[in-house]
């Protein structure tokens, strides 16, 4: 079993992108307090004023009893509802700005993660050792430090902030509610905006912080980094019949081309081209239809159903299926062969229609032997065997 010091590459694109779609990203709870803080501060300062007037004017409303509210006290209620609705409406739009403002921060600073694995139950979660283990790792320890340092600036700036103003306050006792009003809402803004400088600093130094501790929970080590990549590169015998299997299905689906073909050549019953040229539109001849077998024999029967010259020549044939893509140009080396056998069809053609006298027999163009598949499996016997090869 390896241990986390075996853990020293950093995580590999794929990794990093399976942990974020389990929703492990960079997470800074100190940037979250300080959006939620300092938003609602800031809210609360912008819409105190408004609000504060409307909730005066509802309350002085609702402590006025005169003759009419005695005769009608059913309308008590209603002033009552209008102030709550009032309350309700003011909170409704501090929760909102302060909840997209939270989300546009996560967002801007891990992006967008749609993720259920966070909440999905994890009853591992409540083994007792399992818990106890990850008590004492570089996180929490960080995590401790952290706290620790938090508690003791906000310790020691709360108790300086309130020594320079404990007297102040008590004196305001003695003066009246239009001059202490002013003054206490002074000293909470002083107050609060001395708490945000602190959360503000420690979110500077905790987003890098986080983003530095994730990447080293994300790291690897070479077996794992061997792992990943076998299955990238998946099990090479599986890749290799899936290719063969595509092969299969692009050459079944290219009968349907058979028709356009100008000749098919075949050898004499395993393989079949379908071979087409048009010197207005191909640089060269194109193979658009080629099988084995069984494929082979389609081949045949759909050209000779739609009139097209079927030839027998093996091996180019053979090398063809071999060495020709669909829809591609036929390598370099076979134009001369495939040429002959153009010039051949061309005279046909041109004798079915009474233009010319028959040709000669199917001519059998040189092929390279190093493009023939028979070739080679012969060269190859002869090679095993201590014969010479001819």
């Amino acid at each position: 079993m390896e241990s986390s010091q075996d853990r020293n590459l950093p995580a590999s694109p794929r990794k990093l992108q399976k942990a974020r779609a389990d929703g492990q990203v960079t997470r800074s709870r100190d940037l979250s307090n300080l959006a939620v803080l300092g938003t609602g501060a800031l809210t609360l300062m912008a819409l105190a004023p408004g609000m504060f007037d409307k909730l005066k004017a509802r309350l002085s409303q609702q402590l006025t009893f005169d003759s009419t509210a005695l005769l009608q006290p059913e309308t008590v209620w209603p002033r009552l509802q209008e102030t709550v609705i009032t309350g309700l409406i003011g909170c409704a739009i501090l929760a909102a700005i302060v909840t997209t403002v939270v989300m546009l921060s996560i967002v801007l600073s891990t992006g967008w993660v749609t993720s259920f694995k966070p909440i999905t139950p994890d009853f591992s979660r409540l083994n007792p050792w399992t818990g106890l283990g990850r008590m004492f790792t570089k996180d929490k320890f960080t995590e401790t430090l952290k706290v620790v340092f938090i508690s003791g600036a906000l310790i020691t700036l709360s108790a300086s902030f309130l020594s320079g103003s404990i007297h102040s306050l008590a004196t305001l006792v003695l003066q009246p509610s239009t001059a202490a009003i002013p003054y206490l809402t002074d000293w909470l803004i002083s107050g609060l905006s001395l708490l945000l400088v602190v959360i503000l600093l420690v979110a500077i130094v905790d987003v890098p912080l986080q983003k530095y501790l994730h990447g080293s929970r994300m790291k690897m080590s070479q077996q794992e980094v061997k792992q990943e990549h076998k299955e990238s590169d998946g099990n090479p015998e599986m890749k290799g019949r899936q290719r063969q299997r595509q092969r299969e299905i692009a050459n079944g689906n290219s009968i349907s081309a058979v028709p356009k073909a100008d000749f098919v050549l075949m050898n004499p019953t395993h393989f079949a081209v379908a071979i087409k040229y048009d010197d207005k539109t191909m640089r060269a001849p194109q193979v658009i239809s080629k099988g084995a077998d069984l494929l082979a024999m389609q081949i045949r029967d759909i050209a000779k159903t739609n009139a097209i010259p079927v030839l027998q020549s093996p091996m180019l044939a053979r090398a063809l299926y071999a060495n020709a893509e669909l829809n591609q140009d036929i390598p370099a080396s076979l134009y001369t062969a495939v040429a002959q056998v153009l010039a051949y069809i061309y005279r046909l053609k041109a004798a079915m229609r009474g233009e010319g006298p028959m040709p000669d027999e199917v001519p059998q163009p040189f092929v390279p032997p190093e493009l023939d598949p028979q070739s080679k499996v012969i060269a190859n016997a002869q090679a095993n065997a201590g014969q010479p090869t001819p």
